[in-house]
């Protein structure tokens, strides 16, 4: 979550390509009256898992979130609380509490699960180099917590800390979201393949800028997060998934829509081939819930364009979640 104002760049690339669109708009279409284009949500008429949303996020209420998650048309939402307010270089002394975006803490989500039972559920999440962070996550996970996340934190993904937390996963059969960044957040996403041999157990759901600007086998910009152009087959996140059935996909947020519209020849093929572990999610802190504004409505639209079929779209818009954090 929180990947900044380049998500604003993402979503007008998106808008840029609206003849294609099953719903899309101008960009000036926000400002236009509505239409049933620019105001409708996707038309799919199943279930839809959204498994990356936040409470608090850049100040947006409950009411605001809960309007926007059915205005999109999710029937279920996972939301992803922050960890606790410290000063550490974990957190960037202090700069990435709450998630870098506002997030609210546990205590936020915990109420909207029980208020909407079955509709809302939530992970546990903890600054891992924390005295008592596995304590505290393994406190919710006993408590209705459906993974573990979002971890994003300024820590190497093979710190002894996390490795604490892939343990905690695999013991409460959970998964646990990562958000990788350059030399930022989950540092040392080419060691990341180590975690995934050491603990085949532990299911790791990738999410992020790094995550996905290494689909192409010779990434570029990684620094800028948001890469251009064609894809060279054959990234360590092709890799990953290909060779682990552990690690799975966060199709979420600017970097998950910018991964699919910078190349749709290569969407097409890579999501066909990964059809069984790419998971649907939003982490949009818009109020709108519809193209052109939320990342997640046009994250539907683009799956619905580039899906090879219909069973697949089902996979990427609730099956997987559903199997993966046993939903019910």
């Amino acid at each position: 979550m929180g990947e900044g104002m380049t998500r604003r760049q993402v979503l007008g690339a998106a808008v840029a390509g609206a003849a294609t669109l099953v719903l899309s708009a101008k960009p000036q279409a926000a400002e236009a009256p509505a239409t049933s284009q620019s105001t409708t949500k996707p038309t799919w008429d199943e279930q839809i898992i959204d498994i990356h949303q936040h409470t608090n996020y850049h100040g947006r209420s409950n009411a605001a979130l809960l309007h926007h998650q059915k205005r999109m048309g999710v029937t279920q939402t996972v939301l992803l609380p922050s960890g606790s307010n410290v000063n550490t270089q974990s957190t960037l002394l202090g700069k990435a509490n709450g998630l870098y975006a506002g997030a609210g803490p546990i205590d936020t989500c915990v109420p909207i699960a029980q208020a909407h039972p079955h509709v809302y559920y939530f992970m546990a999440n903890e600054v891992p180099d924390l005295p008592g962070a596995r304590n505290t996550i393994e406190k919710w996970l006993k408590n209705g917590a459906v993974g573990i996340g979002e971890s994003k934190f300024n820590v190497p993904c093979d710190s002894p800390e996390m490795q604490s937390l892939y343990e905690l996963a695999a013991e409460y059969q959970v998964p646990i979201l990562m958000h990788f960044q350059y030399e930022t957040f989950n540092t040392g996403f080419a060691n990341l393949e180590k975690m995934l041999k050491k603990f085949p157990k532990t299911h790791f759901i990738g999410h992020a800028q790094m995550m996905w600007a290494n689909i192409d086998k010779n990434p570029q910009n990684v620094i800028q997060n948001y890469p251009k152009g064609k894809v060279d087959r054959g990234g360590l996140t092709d890799k990953y998934l290909s060779d682990y059935p552990n690690f799975h996909a966060d199709m979420s947020a600017g970097s998950g829509l910018n991964a699919l519209i910078r190349d749709e020849d290569h969407a097409r093929w890579f999501i066909e081939r990964h059809q069984d572990q790419m998971l649907f999610g939003s982490d949009c802190e818009d109020v709108a819930g519809v193209s052109p504004r939320c990342t997640g409505a046009n994250m539907i639209t683009a799956i619905q364009r580039l899906a090879p079929n219909k069973e697949a779209m089902r996979k990427l818009l609730y099956k997987n979640a559903q199997k993966l954090l046993k939903l019910t």
